[in-house]
């Protein structure tokens, strides 16, 4: 790499930060100042990447957790020759369709790691991260040996969701992951001192992290403690002290350096301060060069991991690629459709949440990507398979999780798991605790992150832990969620066919919605087909024209069947719609949605949940049989009939309605 002054390279840093944001008149330059030697010396002497090829699978991976600091990570980006992030890009900071938004989001810029925005999400995912490499390395050997380095700041670890990922990393002893504490004391509000007195290196040895303090602003320290945590057999934790807006004459160190363009006269100072003497977004010959050079000083290590990947087999090179890429095996389709066979001839009647089970014994077999695990309801969600070997400290063989009682958590690492690719990952909770997972269950679907949730005990079925426990909301919220796939089964053909889909959605996550109680069999004639897969079906059609249609998910289709059965008896033809997925069911092309909903003139929606949702399907005035309050603790047959969900109310609000038509 060409011979030039660190300064100089990290001040190139700064003086792009503070153009982009100037430029579009809003952003946080005070972060890309401060921290712009961390950057400096991890990529120009320790990160292992390629500008050339952003996705190459055996790169390092660097996660700007700290997302609104934004523009540290494209001005490296750019400086290093990434053909997404021109100079054009930059001058696009935060402007629409750029490749430069307000927060770094994956599926837009290359090079980017994952999406990042709401605080403490990155520093979680990265746990995933470097736990899906140690996952891999142990199947496949010398071509995965990579690290994974995060750049977090004050409010990341304030944020909850940090104390989760950094005791899962501790205590699994991921010792490939390295945080860079951007330590500069400042948040929006004034000087951290305001909030916060926690000692961070003192609590990240308490998380059982390699962790120590050193000047942010020192380029030989940042790279001591980079060698020194490449040494350690633990995760390390590395505090920078450093100075906000660093260089702004009048706002370095200071509030008013972190989130607002400097202006025209402070960035003149600023820039003087630095020594800084060129343009809006002009950066010398000599200094790109020298970072150009950078970004390509891994090309030898890149090669040398090619050498290494073409040496093996065929087939072994295969089965990785496919894994990365996140392609699906081509076996799973047959292997549902063998099983719904299966589930036909040998019916039960069982759980939604056992029916997930067996589904998941007869794919573990066939898909060795998938990684199952729990956030500490392994024996309730039932997402372990018989012969499922542990993930422990020092063995990354299993392919089994034990989250804690860490929901967010859970669902942050998944995140980082997924996007790390070679694996798919499940992770399991009561669907009440959606509500502790959301934040990062949403970053998944911005950022169109296949992983599944195995949520159980989905209604006020599952009894007597009560109101608490019981879900009645969360159906409808995660329904609105844009990309969010939520399927809720009626009985076990219909949960292996949502698994299919699951697994089969490479574009975003899905919830699974499953019943803490026996439900009986919904389906008793085979079908090839994925009947699921258009979000509703006719399970249960007239002959003739319908005068009834009633439609449900999950646990009160059941309730629905005996409900037709009455109204049959009474001579009102009635046909039953099972709903497993009703998004998807509005999703649907005009024509087969309208073939699906029917044109009878008395529609009834039955579901364990509010409303919220269920209008697109029976109208306005259409007749809802469901929830209006929460729950209640109670055996769950008596809290069906204590919350008249059940078929003697659907039969009477039908038959009132049939004859009032």
């Amino acid at each position: 790499m060409a011979q030039v002054d660190h300064s100089k390279m990290a001040n190139a840093i700064r003086a792009l930060a503070m153009d982009g944001v100037e430029k579009a008149k809003s952003g946080h330059p005070g972060l890309p100042m401060g921290a712009a030697d961390i950057a400096t010396v991890l990529f120009t002497q320790f990160l292992k990447f390629d500008s050339t090829d952003p996705r190459w699978p055996d790169r390092d991976r660097f996660i700007l957790s700290a997302g609104h600091g934004s523009m540290l990570l494209y001005a490296v980006l750019y400086l290093t020759g990434n053909e997404d992030v021109t100079l054009d890009q930059l001058k696009n900071f935060r402007q629409l369709h750029s490749k430069t938004p307000g927060h770094p989001e994956n599926f837009i810029t290359a090079g980017v790691e994952t999406t990042t925005g709401p605080l403490g999400q990155g520093v979680a995912s990265s746990v995933g991260m470097a736990l899906a490499e140690r996952l891999l390395a142990a199947e496949y050997g010398d071509i995965v040996d990579h690290h994974t380095y995060v750049l977090c700041s004050d409010g990341d670890l304030m944020e909850g969701v940090s104390h989760e990922a950094a005791a899962m990393a501790g205590h699994l002893k991921l010792s490939k992951l390295i945080f860079f504490h951007d330590d500069n004391g400042i948040s929006i509000d004034g000087p951290l001192s305001l909030s916060d007195s926690v000692d961070q290196v003192e609590r990240f040895k308490a998380h059982g992290w390699n962790s120590v303090r050193i000047d942010g602003h020192d380029p030989e320290a940042i790279a001591a403690a980079i060698r020194d945590a490449h040494q350690s057999d633990r995760p390390s934790f590395i505090a920078c002290k450093t100075t906000i807006g660093f260089g702004a004459p009048t706002r370095a160190g200071t509030s008013k350096a972190h989130g607002e363009p400097l202006g025209a006269e402070e960035l003149a100072g600023a820039k003087k301060a630095l020594g800084w003497d060129f343009g809006p977004f002009e950066i010398p010959d000599d200094v790109l060069r020298a970072w150009r050079s950078a970004g390509t000083r891994g090309a030898p290590a890149h090669a040398d991991w090619k050498k290494r990947f073409d040496a093996r087999s065929e087939a072994e090179r295969g089965e990785f690629t496919r894994r990365i890429d996140h392609k699906r095996p081509a076996a799973l389709g047959d292997t549902i459709r063998k099983l719904k066979q299966k589930l036909v001839d040998e019916p039960q009647t069982i759980a939604t949440r056992k029916s997930s089970e067996l589904v998941l014994e007869a794919l573990v077999p066939m898909m060795p990507e998938l990684l199952l695990g729990s956030a500490d309801l392994t024996p309730s969600n039932n997402t372990r398979t018989k012969n499922a070997k542990d993930v422990k400290p020092g063995d990354f063989s299993g392919r089994y999780i034990h989250y804690g009682i860490r929901e967010m958590g859970m669902a942050a690492a998944m995140n980082g798991i997924s996007t790390h690719g070679g694996f798919a990952p499940a992770g399991g909770t009561f669907m009440c605790f959606t509500d502790y997972a959301r934040p990062a269950m949403r970053i998944a679907a911005l950022s169109h992150v296949p992983v599944v949730y195995i949520m159980t005990h989905d209604s006020i079925g599952l009894g007597e832990d009560g109101p608490t426990h019981q879900p009645v909301e969360h159906l409808a919220s995660l329904r609105a969620m844009p990309n969010m796939r939520t399927f809720r089964p009626a009985d076990p053909v219909e949960t292996a066919e949502c698994w299919q889909l699951a697994l089969e959605n490479t574009k975003g996550p899905t919830v699974l919605a499953l019943s803490r109680q026996n439900l009986t069999p919904a389906r008793t004639v085979h079908h090839d087909d994925n009947l699921c897969a258009t979000g509703g079906y006719e399970l249960i059609p007239t002959e003739g024209k319908a005068q009834v249609s009633i439609f449900a998910s999950g646990s009160e289709v059941e309730i629905a069947v005996v409900a037709q059965k009455l109204l049959a008896d009474k001579g009102i033809a009635t046909r039953v719609v099972s709903v497993p997925s009703l998004e998807l069911l509005l999703q649907q092309p005009d024509e087969s949605r309208r073939g699906i909903i029917g044109d009878a003139p008395v529609k009834i929606a039955i579901e364990a949940a509010v409303r919220f949702g269920w209008d697109a399907v029976i109208g306005h005035d259409g007749i809802f049989i469901g929830m209006s309050t929460f729950g209640a603790s109670a055996p769950a047959k008596e809290l069906y009939k204590y919350f008249g969900i059940t078929a003697e109310a659907a039969v009477e609000a039908a038959t009132r309605r049939h004859n009032a038509v």
